[in-house]
């Protein structure tokens, strides 16, 4: 059979061409360092390799997610510790004022001191996040949370909702905390408060109420002292009961609690026992009470018991309030200890995926130099028999 020489060329053109192509690709593959560089190369592995790339890129988003969540809680929990040292240094005045020591000008001063941690408390409840977004607004974020209404109270405008974030495929967070919870509530374990009624015309005051048995039958329940005089006699009872003697000093027990009773009532005079969360909650109501009991002189014994009651109410209002905050605060933490978890997990995961990544698309330096190296024997072959084959031709012995 003749072979002609145009065949032969074309035969070895397209070896070289097949041979170079080849050596390319290989070149291409060790500058690149992946061995799937075009789809064509493996499809079902360039397939898969989009699949976890995009899981790659959903888990960096949670990732940022995180970022965003620690930084708002970081900033809530710096607030509230702010909050609760201010209401620990509230407390740590009401007891100085409760000393029969002072007189109304040393009052008057704690009182000043007392009006400026007030300040500082509302101004922490309308800190920011640094843009302009309100910490504890829920989703009215953009305006303070609490304002001062006409009478000087302060009255929260935000919303009941809090602010959530997604940080994981199946986990939706609490980044923010609303200031009705916070600054208007009371821990769902707070025990029981008093206060005196606000027409009281004697000078009763009360310490307490203490537990005393919690398997009371009536334990649980809010209750009234009301208080009856007739001439020398001078009784209580409590929810309209029987009436009892009253003894001054003397220990009262009811429902469970036990309350010290001191001072002369009038004839009509009530104190009012009941769950905290039935009471008075909100924080600015109780710095409010505070001061105008402080900045008011007392001369009367009415007024010495009433000030000396909302010292104790206001002391145990605090309590709550701290607790209250206290529980928020560690409700941050174990969010930002579980974000710690999550990036944990999201840390492992995402080098999962590069070791998934690097198996299917990734390159075998070894194996793509020996195929290198290969390729270039088998271009320089071909090179190498096409110059044999064009020096056979005929014309070249004419």
């Amino acid at each position: 059979m003749r072979i002609s020489t145009l065949t032969m060329y074309d035969q070895s053109v397209s070896s070289m061409n097949r041979q170079q192509s080849d050596f390319m690709h290989v070149s291409q593959q060790i500058a690149t360092g992946r061995r799937v560089v075009n789809p064509s190369d493996d499809p079902q592995a360039a397939s898969r390799a989009v699949q976890v790339a995009q899981s790659q890129a959903v888990t960096q988003q949670y990732s940022d997610a995180r970022v965003s969540a620690r930084n708002a809680l970081s900033q809530e929990e710096s607030v509230l510790n702010s909050v609760s040292d201010a209401i620990t240094s509230a407390k740590t005045l009401m007891l100085q004022a409760a000393s029969d020591t002072l007189s109304d000008a040393d009052r008057a001063s704690v009182a000043s001191e007392l009006r400026g941690i007030y300040e500082t408390v509302i101004g922490q409840a309308n800190a920011t996040d640094g843009n302009g977004r309100y910490l504890f607004g829920g989703y009215q974020d953009s305006s303070e949370p609490f304002v001062r209404a006409a009478d000087g109270s302060v009255e929260y405008v935000g919303d009941s909702k809090v602010r959530e974030q997604r940080i994981d495929a199946s986990r939706l967070m609490p980044v923010a905390d609303n200031g009705a919870d916070i600054f208007q509530s009371v821990p769902g374990g707070a025990g029981y408060a008093a206060q005196a009624d606000g027409g009281n015309q004697g000078s009763v005051t009360f310490k307490g109420p203490a537990v005393a048995d919690v398997n009371d039958p009536a334990y649980g329940q809010d209750f009234e002292i009301t208080f009856a005089v007739d001439g020398e006699n001078v009784t209580y009872s409590v929810n309209g009961g029987d009436p009892e003697v009253y003894e001054e000093g003397a220990t009262v027990r009811f429902g469970g609690l036990s309350m010290t009773l001191t001072g002369a009532p009038a004839d009509g005079d009530g104190i009012e026992v009941a769950k905290a969360a039935n009471l008075n909650t909100d924080l600015f109501k109780t710095f409010e009470k505070a001061l105008a009991v402080l900045e008011n002189p007392a001369t009367t014994d009415n007024q010495k018991a009433t000030r000396q009651n909302t010292i104790n109410e206001a002391l145990r209002e605090f309590d709550n309030s701290l607790d209250n905050v206290l529980t928020t605060r560690a409700s941050v933490g174990a969010r930002l200890n579980e974000l710690d978890v999550v990036d944990s997990v999201a840390g492992n995961r995402q080098t999962n995926y590069e070791q998934t990544l690097s198996d299917l698309v990734d390159l075998d330096y070894y194996a793509a130099i020996s195929e290198y190296t290969l390729r270039q024997v088998g271009l320089q072959a071909a090179q190498q028999a096409f110059v044999d084959i064009k020096g056979m031709s005929l014309f070249d012995r004419l």
